[in-house]
Order: structure tokens, then sequence, then C-alpha cells
């Protein structure tokens, strides 16, 4: 495994109902670079930065994944997990009317 590859992607949506699975820190730190500069702020300071670091091998990149998945949770950025989906899905059709 490259040294860059996270050991699990970070699914972010990149548009409405559009998931992408973030695997490298290449990939964290591209995202992060075209982020729009208006609305930057520390969390995404602090994970463009660890993402430098870990391109460097200053950092481990488990370490930069942590702080770009804590910059797309802050923005709601992370994808619901398939599972969930599916949980809700199956809660929701459980309707005590419906028989």
């Amino acid at each position: 495994m490259k040294p860059d590859m996270f050991r699990q992607p970070v699914s972010i949506l990149v548009g409405p109902g559009f998931p992408a699975e973030v695997r490298s820190v290449m990939d964290a730190y591209r995202h992060l670079v075209e982020w729009p500069a208006a609305i930057r702020d520390s969390t995404h300071s602090v994970a463009l930065k660890a993402c430098t670091a870990a391109l460097r091998g200053e950092i481990e990149a488990e370490t930069a994944r942590g702080l770009f998945a804590a910059f797309a949770e802050k923005h709601d950025l992370l994808a619901p997990e398939v599972n969930a989906i599916a949980a809700s899905q199956t809660r929701g059709n459980r309707d005590p009317h419906v028989r």
C-alpha cells in the first residue's frame, strides 16, 4: 500500500446525493485546495496543513485522514453510510397503521 493511502476511505458528498470516496492524502488535499476560499475556516486550515505534512512524510496518513474527516463532518460533507440508510428505510416502512 502506498504511504499516502488511507486504511479506510472517507465518504463525502461532492454534490446533492453524489458520494465520493477520499482514499488518500492526495485526494483529501485536492478536495481541500478546491474548497472555496471565502468559506475556509480553521478546520480547513488544520486539515490542509496535515495533508501537506503527510505528503512530505512528516506525519502519518491516518492522522491527516482524521483531520480531513473532522473537516468534512463540521461542514456536513460526510456521506451517510449505506447501512444507516437501509436501516432507516426499514424502520420507516414499519408504519403501525399499515398492515
